[in-house]
């Protein structure tokens, strides 16, 4: 392991006198290199990011001016080179490298601005395999970190806004302080820190791996927070490169500042939302402390968020509402009647906009469009000493999907219930049960250490709605009832039956299957396996 030599400390100010820009993406470029100009520091560039900065009429030195070596092997290897390096890494004040500085004909070059090629979005958008490696950023990092390593001279940027706070510094007195360089030294090694997760990152998934020896990830901070789950847990959030739709993607258009929570909630309720295709119907997610407490479809929104609230109106103040569709302002005036902490949707008319506005708690999200629940991802999971990761549940049933294992054959609207009630319990926290009838969650039981005690209390919301609506009997009555994984024992499902439900949708596969089967036909219920668990922790 080196040891670190005897160097001399590091100034705190120093005065640029030469920077080096290398850009793929050029925005604010060349008003950025007119103040660097003005201010007195010789440009250096290379390729589209000089020919740029020429055409704006200011002086720009070819990066092989100063090597000696053309750009070669197609842009390939042109930075790569001592004069560049040392230029970057030398110290100044060590005697020694100031004599190879000037032995070798090295200039110093105290900024570097460069932002590296487009590779994650050139995956993003699909790019062929060569096409992506040729978008593998080789001398841009190397730059970078030389730069980086040698922040006690060097002011190194990866972004455009970094840049602007060293030009805010050089504009104040002429020099950038020890204080930003250490900054910008430390937001460069975590700008090629992501870039390099997301190679390796597309490599494994390249090859088909789906458990690589080492793996990396990265985010870039969108927002921190006055707490996490509790105001004694810091906490910020996080957006990968290059998104999902949903959360990471929305604009905020009013309200104070999410929190932890919210966040967390949002992002459940615009994931069971977006299960729905809005073309075939409108649909409501009401969520709460992650868990649907009512979701529903209608032909329209405002009915869709009646039906949803129907389900468990006590649960829903304070709630996260999600919605499929373009939110308009007849179902804006409906969820404002109660106080709900987020509404989320993929846009919003403006008259419903103007309605939100008058409620100053209320945060609206515009997400611009919705997630796909069957594209391909992963979860991560923290736990003590490392993490768990695992492919995002992509699965969706269908009819076609269902092996019917009772006596009595579903009806088609039973079929459905079942595939809502089902789709439904996907986003619940297990152990969980749903019961739904017509498009309409009835009752949700989650997160018990049994399944009998979730079945028992979504027959009491159930209940409970019902009394609260003035209605007759139980929302449970006539109802389908989804249960996440399989019943091990007949009470669960003699519990469903007890509150009124006509058909069951379970996964299958316990030990004691046939003993659930014969206790539902004893019931006189139908019954479907789809051989696909949908467990959530």
């Amino acid at each position: 392991m080196p040891a670190a030599p005897n160097f001399p400390p590091a100034p705190d100010r120093v005065a640029p006198k030469r920077a080096l820009i290398s850009v793929s993406d050029k925005t604010g470029l060349v008003d950025a290199a007119k103040v660097l100009a003005e201010l007195g520091v010789e440009l250096v560039s290379t390729g589209g990011t000089r020919a740029a900065i020429a055409a704006a009429g200011l002086a720009v030195k070819d990066v092989s001016d100063l090597t000696g070596f053309p750009e070669m092997m197609d842009g390939r290897v042109k930075t790569l080179h001592p004069i560049v390096h040392g230029g970057l890494l030398g110290v100044r004040d060590a005697p020694d490298h100031a004599k190879a500085m000037a032995d070798h004909g090295i200039g110093a070059i105290d900024i570097v601005y460069v932002n590296l090629y487009p590779f994650e979005a050139t995956v993003a958008k699909g790019g062929a395999f060569e096409d992506c490696v040729e978008n593998i950023d080789i001398g841009g990092p190397a730059m970078v970190r030389s730069a980086a390593k040698n922040h006690g001279y060097v002011a190194v940027c990866t972004e455009i806004a970094d840049l602007e706070e060293v030009l805010a510094e050089l504009k104040a007195d002429g020099g950038t302080s020890l204080e930003l360089r250490k900054k910008l030294a430390a937001r460069a090694y975590a700008r090629t820190a992501a870039y390099d997760a997301a190679i390796s990152a597309w490599f494994a998934k390249s090859l088909g791996e789906t458990a690589p020896a080492r793996r990396a990830f990265a985010g870039k901070l969108v927002q921190t927070m006055r707490y996490g789950e509790n105001p004694h847990q810091a906490a910020a959030f996080y957006a990968e490169e290059t998104p999902r739709i949903g959360v990471a993607t929305a604009r905020q258009m009013q309200g104070k500042a999410l929190s932890y929570n919210n966040i967390a909630d949002t992002d459940a309720a615009i994931e069971l939302v977006a299960e729905f295709d809005p073309a075939a119907s409108a649909a409501v997610a009401i969520i709460k402390h992650a868990n649907p407490c009512g979701v529903a479809l209608g032909p329209d929104l405002k009915s869709a968020y009646e039906r949803a609230l129907q389900c468990d109106p006590v649960s829903a103040f304070g709630g996260i509402v999600a919605v499929n569709r373009r939110l308009d302002a007849a179902a804006a005036r409906e969820i404002i009647k109660i106080f709900t902490e987020v509404v989320v949707a993929p846009e919003a008319d403006e008259d419903a906009i103007a309605l939100f506005a008058k409620k100053k708690d209320l945060r609206l999200l515009l997400t611009g469009g919705l997630p796909d629940p069957r594209a391909a991802g992963e979860v991560y999971k923290q736990v003590a000493g490392g993490f768990l990761v695992q492919s995002r549940d992509t699965a969706h049933i269908t009819a076609a999907d269902l092996k019917i294992v009772t006596k009595r054959q579903p009806t088609a609207s039973e079929i459905a219930d079942m595939l809502f009630a089902f789709t439904v319990a996907k986003h619940v926290k297990s152990n969980a049960i749903v019961y739904a009838k017509d498009g309409q969650t009835a009752g949700i039981g989650a997160g018990q250490m049994n399944r009998k005690d979730s079945a028992r209390i979504a027959a009491l919301r159930a209940g409970e709605a019902a009394e609260a609506a003035g209605l007759p009997a139980s929302l449970a009555r006539g109802s389908a009832c989804a249960s996440d994984a399989f019943f091990p024992f007949a009470d669960g499902l003699l519990q469903a039956a007890e509150a009124g439900a006509t058909a069951v949708i379970q996964p299958g596969g316990s030990i004691r299957d046939q003993e659930v089967i014969d206790a539902a036909d004893a019931a006189g219920l139908a019954m479907a396996f789809t051989g696909v668990r949908v467990f959530r922790h």
